[in-house]
Parts: C-alpha cells; structure tokens; sequence
C-alpha cells in the first residue's frame, strides 16, 4: 500500500481532475503590497477572491494573464477623493482605472452625502469599475444642521451633529472629515471637532483632515489635527501634506519630523500627498473667510459694498505680497461655468483680456468678478520640489489625487485626476529613485487600506479581494499635463476589480464590477 501511495505521488498532475479558476495570473513578478521584495509567481482567482498565489500551474482556468516582463501588484487605494456628483458621469471611472486605482475613499476635506447609507446603497445600485468608501463630512454635518452660519453650535444642534455622525458611522463611513480652509469648516472650534470625532472613534473609524492652513500657519494646523486625535483617541489622517506659498519652501524639514514625533508618543497618524507642485481647490479660498458666510446671495451683497471690496483687494495683495508675486499669475482657473474661455487662464491673463491694466489691483477686482458670477475652480502653483520629495520618503505617507472622475475634454483640471500613480512610478520611483518600487507599492496598497480598515483588499494573499493591477515597470507614464490634462496614462496592461478583468492590454473594457465598501463599525 506503501508503494502505492508514493508512486501515485510521482504521477502527472494532468491524470487528476484540475480545480477550476476564472482567471490564471502566470510569469509575473509579484509585489504583494507588504514591502518586501519581488518574486516569480502565479496567481488563481475564482468567484472574486485569490485562491491561490506562488508556484501554482494545476488551475483549469477560463481565462489566462500572462504577465511575463511584468508588475504583478494589488488594485491602488486613493484614500483622497471628491466622487460626489459625479460618479454618473462616467461609471467606467476611467481616469482612476487606467492609473491602476480599484479603491476609491471619497468623502474628504469635509464634504460628503450625510446619509452614508443610502449613497452607498446608490453605488451598488450604479455599479462602477472601482470600489467606493466614504467618510461622512464635517462641513455637510454642520451645513445640514446650521447653514453657512459663522457662529458657535448650540447645544441642541451640537446633539443633531452628533446624531448625524453616528448613524454615519453606523450605516458604513469609514471616518469622519474636515475641510477647515472651507465654509463652514473654517467658523468651526477645536472642541467641536473633537466631539464628533469621538463618535466616530467610537466606531473604530478615522479622523481625516483638510488642516485650516497648509502654508504660514500649517505648524498650528498640524498640532491642532493631532490634538483631535489625542483627544478624540482616533487615528488621524493629514490630507494633502504639503506646503504652500513660496516663502514657506524648505519647511518640511519642520513638518515631517512633527509627524515623526507624534507618531512616537503613540498618535495613530499618517498622511498622503499628491506628487505636483500645484494644488487645486476653489478660487474662493482667495476670499477672506468672514466674506464667505451664508449663501451667495449673501456673499454677492457684501462683495457689491465698497468698503469690502476694497479690504478683499488688501487682502489679496498681502497674500501675494507674502509670496514674493507681483502678479496673480500662480491661480489658474480649471472651470468657470459662466464663461469657458477663462479655462486654463491665470488670473493675470484673465484680467489682460477684460481690457484691464496690468496691475494687482486689477487682477484682485478681476477674482471678485469670478465670485460674484458664483465662483470658480482654481489649480495654485507654488509648492517646492524638494519637499515633494522629502516627504515622499516619509514611510507612512500615501499617494492620493484628490480628485473626482474626470469627463474627457472638460475644463483645464489639475493632471493629479488622471496621472497621479503612473507618475510616482515613473518620476520618483523609475527616474529618480526617491522611493523603491516596492516601497511605493506599499504605498499605495496595504497601508491605505491598512489605515481605512479595508481589511480584504490591499495585499495579495490567498482569500483577498482580487483587486490587481498588471503594469510594465520600464514603460509606465503620467501623460496628462497642466497644458494638456486630459490624457490617460500609459503602462498599466491589465486591471482587475473584485476578481472581473477591467482592463486588458491598456484597454477599457466597459466591466463595471466595483462595489461599495463599509467601514469597521458598520451595523447591520
């Protein structure tokens, strides 16, 4: 019997009935997210999980990959993006699938659906090509229960706010936002934040924030961000980290450490960042905040007063006098509804083509204009290279676009919406070695969702979620550019979301097999 049992052992794998699979990954390099090296290795996927990865070839598959010559990695989580409202627009998700992203946390800067629930149950309903979590908003929690008002919450509106949040967080937000260069975020009290996000702590979720100034104040900011978390007993989570204005260049070498330290003293924080020396956000942030209360018939009524014009001149005159700028030529509009042709235009190139003089001044009325006809997105150029790179090297920092999904041939917005993966892959990792591939891998994949609790994805592992992307590592590139943004980017060969081949050599397949994803403290 003994014989036979070893010579059975010895027999071509062909003469037993081979289990079946869906797909057969084969010959790829696999980076499987934790950081450690590449190896060779094959992958089986069946029923939207991986049931198999390493040295497997005995799978029956319907479908075979043959990734040789390439990155075999998991599906990339964006943990900073803005889906709202626009997620019919373009189901397929293009832009973030052809930059290797299955996972998308939307919900950020304070601004998100305040019923978590039902705009998750939306998403199935829609069905996209990626993967949707959401933070519930601050500034749509406050604006639900207060408006645009410029004042402290009552005690019975601060009882609404908390009852927002917790059945947020109970129907599925992964965290709670704020966005406090925003209205209303910007009128809101340290402690205020706080009690709410300790409702959300309270359901294991994350305190995500856009911090109230990323350039001459950002050493408060940061201090006030990581006092939430310390009091509030949440992980934090520093939105877009970075610094802005020319005459704040170098203070990553004060910022990054801060962090370091935090994280020493046993604060739960980490950050993302975008890879580009420009940000992008509302042209209002030009305006001083009080301005901004209320709606814009409000706002438009006290731009009209004479008086405040002239202090919202000042206003931005300082400011650029602070940059060293003489003119407003770092604020690019990327779409102005009332008038197209201002895309892609700086406000000093705006205020030439009214007919205007070629002045400050000028150009400061010409932002007032923009507001009163209700306002405009911007891209502001002014960040430093060198701290893009010194806090990429930061180990717990994402990679994040903070954007929504791009419409093809829409406006002039930031490159970050179609190119922000391919180009850490490229520039920084391939071009530049600031980071190693695997390094950034890690990045993008099982420390996000390591952070949000997306506890089946961001690893390749048997009994994961299949989200995977295939990429060639010498031939991966950002093409879209501030001039010309509305360009996919290159190299990422075949796309799988939740087991369902997405893309197949580089091309959309139209599959939309994205689900919505439900934070940890979820209540069914």
């Amino acid at each position: 019997m003994k014989a036979l049992i070893i010579s059975l052992a010895f027999l071509p794998l062909t003469l037993f009935a081979q289990p079946p699979c869906d797909i057969l990954i084969v010959n790829g390099k696999i980076i499987d997210g934790t950081g450690n090296n590449w190896y060779y290795g094959n992958i089986a996927i069946k029923d939207g999980k991986i049931i198999a990865i390493g040295k497997v070839y005995y799978f029956n598959a319907a479908r075979f990959i043959d990734a040789r010559g390439m990155i075999v990695a998991p599906g990339f989580i964006d943990v900073h993006t803005h889906l709202e409202g626009d997620e019919a627009k373009d189901p397929n998700a293009t832009n973030f699938i052809l930059d290797g992203v299955t996972t998308c946390v939307t919900g950020n800067c304070g601004s998100s659906n305040t019923d978590i629930g039902k705009y998750l149950r939306w998403v199935d309903s829609l069905k996209l090509s990626i993967n949707v979590a959401s933070l519930i908003g601050h500034n749509d929690i406050r604006k639900a229960v207060m408006g645009r008002a410029n004042r402290d919450a009552t005690a019975d509106e601060m009882k609404r706010m908390e009852d927002i949040t917790e059945k947020a967080m109970k129907d599925g937000a992964v965290g709670l936002s704020t966005g406090l260069i925003y209205i209303p975020g910007t009128y809101t009290k340290t402690p205020e934040i706080v009690a709410l996000a300790k409702i959300a702590s309270k359901y294991n979720g994350v305190y995500a924030t856009h911090m109230r100034d990323e350039g001459d104040s950002v050493t408060y900011a940061i201090e006030e961000a990581l006092t939430i978390g310390r009091e509030a007993y949440i992980p934090v989570e520093i939105s877009h980290f970075k610094l802005s204005g020319q005459h704040n260049w170098g203070r990553s070498k004060v910022t990054v450490p801060m962090i370091e330290k935090a994280r020493k003293e046993g604060i739960e924080v980490t950050i993302d960042q975008y890879p580009y020396t420009a940000s992008s956000t509302s042209i209002s942030t030009l305006i001083p905040d009080e301005i901004l209360a209320d709606g814009q018939d409000s706002i438009k009524a006290r731009l009209q007063r004479p008086e405040v014009k002239k202090y919202v001149v000042k206003s931005i005159l300082e400011r650029l006098k602070k940059r060293k700028l003489k003119h407003l030529s770092y604020a690019v509009i990327a779409y102005f509804a009332p008038d197209t042709t201002y895309n892609g235009k700086s406000i000093e190139q705006i205020n030439l083509m009214k007919g205007r003089k070629h002045k400050a001044k000028y150009e400061a009325e010409t932002v007032i204009d923009i507001m009163m006809a209700g306002g405009a997105s911007a891209v502001f150029h002014g960040m430093s290279e060198d701290d893009i790179k010194r806090i990429m090297q930061y180990p717990f920092n994402m990679f994040a676009s903070d954007a929504t999904i791009r419409v093809l041939n829409a406006g002039m917005p930031h490159p970050r919406g179609y190119g922000t993966n391919a180009r850490v892959l490229s520039k920084y990792v391939r071009e530049e070695k600031v980071i190693s591939l695997e390094e950034a891998i890690r990045r993008m994949t099982s420390l996000p969702a390591q952070k949000f609790q997306l506890k089946d994805r961001g690893l390749l592992k048997e009994g994961m979620a299949a989200d995977i992307v295939i990429f060639d590592e010498n031939e991966v590139k950002d093409v879209s550019t501030f001039e010309k943004p509305h360009a996919y980017s290159k190299g990422f060969h075949f796309v799988i979301v939740n087991g369902v081949l997405t893309v197949n050599y580089e091309k959309h397949l139209g599959v939309r097999a994205g689900k919505a994803l439900y934070g940890p403290g979820t209540v069914k």
